[in-house]
Parts: C-alpha cells; sequence; structure tokens
C-alpha cells in the first residue's frame, strides 16, 4: 500500500483540515469558530495544489500502483473537485448555529460544546469531498465502496442539521434509506464482479475479463451496480428521492447534492465501464500493437450493458424534463433538473472514449462528462447559491424562511440586480444557450454520441434539451421581465455576503470559462484517453470476429 500515498497527498491534506476545522469549531472564542470556513477553503486550495504537485503521471504508473485505465483521470477529477468545492464553500455561512450565535452574542445565552455544530457540519463537508477525491484514486472495489460511503454519509448528516425545519429531517431520513438500499445494490455488484474473476483489482479485473469474456456472474455484477450507482447520480430507477430532499434541504446543501453525490457516481461507472472494457475495431492502417493499449477507433461497450445505459440516459433526461415543467418549488423544479442532466451525461458514457484528439469536437464522450461535470457544477451552483442569498421575513418561530416558488422570483432584477442577473445567467447557462458556459458543455455530448452511431439517443438527447427551454427560461423572464406583487410578502438579502458573491463567482464563470472552453475541453481529452489491458487481445477465442484478418493474430502472438 505504500505506493499508493503519492496518489493521495491531496486526501490526506483535507484530512488534516478536517482535524482543525473539528477543533476550532469547538472554540470558546467567536472569532475562532468563525474562521473554520476560511481554514476549510485554505485546505481545499492546498489539495489542490498538492494534486497539480504529486499526482503521479500516467507514464509513471504500474499495475500495481493505480488503476492504469484511465490514468490521467485523477489529476483532472481532483482540481475539478477542489474548484467546485471552493465555489460550493462560499455558499454555507450561516448554514448551521445562525440562531445560537446571536443567542451567545445577545448574552442571552453562553458558548456550549454540546449545543454548537459548526464543527461538525465543517468537518461533514470537508470528509465529503474527501471521499470524492478517493473515488478518483480508487482503484479496486473495495477502495471504490468505501469513497463512495464517505462521500454519501456524511450528506445525510448534513441534510438534517442544514434547516430547522421538520422536513429537512424527513428528507434526511428518505435519503439516508434509499441511499443505503443504493449501496446495498452496487455493494453486492461488486461481490459479484469479484466472485467472478478472482480479484478487486481494475486492471486485473479488465485483464480477465478482456481474456476470459463475460461470463453471466460477471455481467450480472456489472449491471447491479451500475444499477446501485444510479442512486449517486439521481438516474431513474433510482430518482424518487431527489425532489423531497432537495426541498427539505437548505439551498446551499442542495447544491452540494447536486454535484458531488453525482460527481462521484459518474466517475465510478466511468471507471466501471473502463473495467468492463470498450471494445474497439482497429482499422487496417493501425498498428495492433499499440491498439492493444489504447483506443484510437470507435467505441462500444459490451450489448448488454450499453443497452442498460441508453435505457437509462433516455429515461433519466425525459422524467426529468417532464417532471421539472409541473413544478412550481424552485428547489423541485432544479432537483428535477439534476436528474435530466445526469440522463445527459450518460450519453457520452454511452458514447466511450472514441478518438481523443485537441479539437473541441472530439468523439471522447467520457471526456465530454468530465468537461460537463464542470460545467454543471458551476452553473447549478449559481441558480442555488441566489435562493441561498435570498429569505422571507422570520415565521413564528424566529427563523427566517426560504423563498420556494417560482413567483417569488418576480421583480428580482430591479430589486437585487446582481442576484437576479445571476439567476438570469445561470439559467439560461443550464438551458445550453450559446454562448454561455452550457452551450460548450452540451456540445460535446451531441458529437460524442453522432460519432458513435447513438443517432436516436442523441435525438432524445436535442427533444429533451428543447423541453427544457420551458422551465429554464421560466426561471430566467421571471425575475427579469415580472414585476413583483405589491401585495406580496418581502424578501431581504441573507446577512452573509459570501452566498451572494458565489452567485457572482458562478455568474461570472459562466461567462469567463465559456471563452476558455477549448483549453478545458482539452484537458477533459487528456484525462479521458482510455487504455486498455495489456492483456487485451492475448486470447484469438475473445477477439471480435472483425478481429480474425490476415496477420493480425501473427502479431498478437508477437506480442506475447
Amino acid at each position: 500500500m505504500i505506493n499508493r500515498v503519492a496518489f493521495l497527498w491531496p486526501e490526506i491534506a483535507l484530512f488534516v483540515t478536517t482535524c482543525v476545522v473539528m477543533v476550532l469549531g469547538l472554540s470558546r472564542t467567536y472569532a475562532a469558530r468563525k474562521a473554520t470556513a476560511l481554514f476549510a477553503g485554505v485546505g481545499i486550495l492546498a489539495a489542490v495544489l498538492l494534486a497539480v504537485s504529486t499526482t503521479p503521471r500516467p507514464d509513471e504508473y504500474s499495475p500495481l500502483a493505480g488503476q492504469t485505465l484511465l490514468p490521467a483521470m485523477p489529476l483532472f477529477a481532483k482540481c475539478l473537485i477542489g474548484v467546485v468545492g471552493l465555489l460550493l464553500l462560499l455558499m454555507m455561512a450561516g448554514t448551521v448555529d445562525r440562531d445560537e450565535e446571536a443567542r451567545i452574542a445577545s448574552g442571552e445565552r453562553t458558548f456550549d460544546p454540546l449545543r454548537s455544530n459548526r464543527a461538525e457540519f465543517y468537518a461533514f463537508y470537508l470528509f465529503s469531498l474527501t471521499g470524492l477525491m478517493l473515488c478518483a484514486s480508487a482503484d479496486n472495489l473495495i477502495w471504490l465502496f468505501l469513497a463512495l460511503e464517505l462521500t454519501s454519509l456524511p450528506t445525510y448528516i448534513m441534510v438534517a442539521m442544514s434547516s430547522n425545519m421538520g422536513r429537512a429531517k424527513e428528507a434526511a431520513v428518505k435519503y439516508f434509506f434509499l441511499g443505503a438500499l443504493g449501496a446495498a445494490t452496487f455493494l453486492y455488484g461488486f461481490s459479484l464482479i469479484y466472485g467472478a474473476a478472482g480479484t478487486t483489482n481494475f486492471n486485473q479485473i479488465a485483464s480477465h475479463i478482456a481474456v476470459d469474456g463475460f461470463s453471466p456472474l460477471m455481467l450480472a455484477g456489472v449491471m447491479l451496480s451500475l444499477l446501485g450507482l444510479a442512486f449517486k447520480i439521481a438516474a431513474v430507477p433510482m430518482h424518487f428521492y431527489t425532489p423531497d430532499v432537495y426541498e427539505g434541504a437548505a439551498p446551499q446543501v442542495s447544491a452540494f447534492l447536486a454535484f458531488v453525490p453525482k460527481a462521484a457516481g459518474f466517475i465510478a461507472i466511468v471507471l466501471l465501464c473502463a473495467v468492463v472494457g470498450w471494445r474497439f475495431a482497429p482499422s487496417a492502417t493501425t498498428d495492433v500493437l499499440e491498439t492493444s493499449r489504447q483506443v484510437t477507433g470507435g467505441t462500444q461497450l459490451p450489448e448488454a450493458v450499453r443497452v442498460m445505459l441508453w435505457v437509462m440516459a433516455a429515461l433519466t433526461m425525459t422524467a426529468g424534463n417532464i417532471l421539472a415543467i409541473l413544478q412550481s418549488s424552485v428547489k423541485r423544479m432544479l432537483a428535477y433538473s439534476s436528474v435530466a442532466h445526469s440522463g445527459y451525461m450518460l450519453v457520452g458514457v454511452v458514447a466511450g472514449p472514441g478518438v481523443s484528439s485537441q479539437s473541441f469536437f472530439s468523439s471522447n464522450g467520457i471526456a465530454a462528462v468530465f468537461f460537463y461535470l464542470l460545467c454543471y457544477g458551476v452553473m447549478n451552483a449559481g441558480c442555488f447559491a441566489v435562493l441561498a442569498a435570498l429569505e422571507r421575513t422570520p415565521g413564528r418561530d424566529g427563523s427566517p424562511r426560504e423563498i420556494e416558488t417560482v413567483s417569488d422570483l418576480r421583480g428580482l432584477c430591479r430589486a437585487y440586480p446582481a442576484l437576479g442577473w445571476s439567476m438570469v445567467i445561470c439559467s439560461l447557462s443550464l438551458l445550453g444557450l450559446p454562448p454561455l458556459l452550457g452551450f460548450f458543455g452540451k456540445l460535446p455530448l451531441f458529437t460524442a454520441g453522432i460519432r458513435a452511431g447513438e443517432i436516436p439517443l442523441v435525438i432524445v438527447l436535442g427533444i429533451n434539451s428543447a423541453i427544457a427551454a420551458y422551465y429554464y427560461l421560466r426561471l430566467a423572464f421571471t425575475p427579469m421581465l415580472e414585476e413583483a406583487q405589491p401585495d406580496g410578502e418581502p424578501i431581504r438579502l441573507a446577512p452573509f455576503p459570501t452566498r451572494g458573491i458565489a452567485a457572482l463567482v458562478s455568474a461570472g464563470g459562466v461567462v469567463v470559462l465559456a471563452v476558455g472552453a477549448n483549453t478545458l475541453m482539452q484537458q477533459s481529452n487528456h484525462a479521458a484517453e482510455y487504455r486498455a489491458p495489456e492483456r487485451l487481445m492475448r486470447a484469438p477465442a475473445s477477439l471480435p470476429p472483425h478481429t480474425h484478418e490476415p496477420g493480425l493474430e501473427t502479431a498478437l502472438k508477437a506480442q506475447q
């Protein structure tokens, strides 16, 4: 295991930060308690810098030191996680202990560590990000399972403690039990994969499948694993919890749920599909020894797995968009939107790695998924940050109430221009309107699907993008064009400036990152370079029919 430490310095930095944050959050000094968020941000930034400086490069890998199927993925994924994690952190101010700190400041109550939740909340936040980075570092099934659970378990508690309202506790209970069902499903799938391959190591499982093909046990394990991971990304048929949980949690925690578990799920799905192996057809001019190590032609998953992901993608984006149209609650609308975006990204998984190139219109579907995760994390955070930065007058218990319905956004561009236009820009970007970031995020999904020959699925993607225009334009036009109701409840700014700053940063990122979209897509292409196992074509019996060409088997035997 010592050879794995080189991959783990970012996670170690986050763990050390978590320990310090837990101590600071329990300090009797208010300034020290307030510094927990700042210190958490410093820790995340340090993790990103360590990822850039210490993560081994693909040519430094060995089969015993990290998965060699997508060797450039961990670095890109950890930088992505750190950037979006910092953005989400800006929104978390005042999520817990708001009333308690006010009572302490007024002298009504003295500080009691047992009543304080700040330390635990930020610790859970960092633990979840640590689990997400560990998913990117995973090289075996056991590691991946533990990383997925470290990502998910803190979020259950974050939902429960994010609001004083009873529906937050109800949402947390629903989320926990359905999360347990999802975890049990993919863990059972992992156990079947282990039973079929006799190992938990990704590289060895991939080699086993390449040599011996798919046994019924292996196929059942892979499909069960994908079904369980559908819970993490809120994909059909494991999406039912999403609207209730997002509505019950505070907006800033809903934003966290929309990115972190989803990113963990897609990283796990991509790794599992890489282990399964994207089949490819080398051309007559392709060097056999080279193509046995890196996919350079059209790719396709085994048919049963491809069909499952195809159906899941089509149903997920369709159900998410249609149900979002029916919502009046902004958070429920964004929850179903999150479901739909998972369906969009599954199109990239179905398309597979394809041809990696420096072109923005590369057919690499996995690169499109990685790039879209970045785009979605930024623009979705902007919408939730606007909701978190606004509140209505306190209720009977004295706690401020959230804005809930789309009608609450009326006149927002006039009352609070910065927040109103942030909502407009981020909503239009989620729609995919050019020249905003969402357009450049969605375009590679279309091109990858077309070049992979998945034309029907691309048509479904296009139709759903048009359906989504209904509710995204509603979110954009309501604050921009409609007047606030004279007899409506007044809306005010929450007393936490960093929430508004998060909205502005997201809106700015939607514009600025669109300018650098080509550079970011090139990095995504590099991160998604898929290398088949070295023994991929060892057994002629396991070769696809099109590989039995004159002279090909001779070259393969020479490789062995």
